[in-house]
């Protein structure tokens, strides 16, 4: 009983990884693509409203085991990160200022 209780539990952990590894998407990243990073530190600064997203950034090089090095488009900086906090960049501007809104009693 204990023995077939082991294999049940061998076919569901295998049934499982299979349903979540389909459900995964693989990102190509190439040289020159424009990329989104995720800020994870954003944890320190609570604030709803800030976006998780910064960038965008170039992709300088991409090695085969998933860290990518990226330029920041403003200067010639470059930093290497992991892939999985990278997004592709679809275009258009993305907001740097800060706004503030003073609301007033009536």
């Amino acid at each position: 009983m204990r023995l077939q209780a082991y294999e049940n539990a061998v076919i569901y952990k295998e049934r499982t990884k299979r349903y979540h590894d389909k459900n995964l998407v693989r990102k190509e990243f190439y040289p020159g693509q424009n990329v989104l990073l995720f800020n994870s530190r954003l944890k320190l600064f609570p604030g709803k409203l800030k976006s998780k997203w910064s960038g965008p950034f170039v992709v300088k090089e991409v090695s085969p085991h998933g860290a990518v090095e990226l330029q920041d488009s403003g200067s010639s900086q470059t930093f290497k990160v992991n892939g999985q906090r990278l997004k592709p960049y679809k275009g258009g501007e993305i907001p740097t200022e800060r706004v503030s809104l003073v609301l007033n009693d009536p």
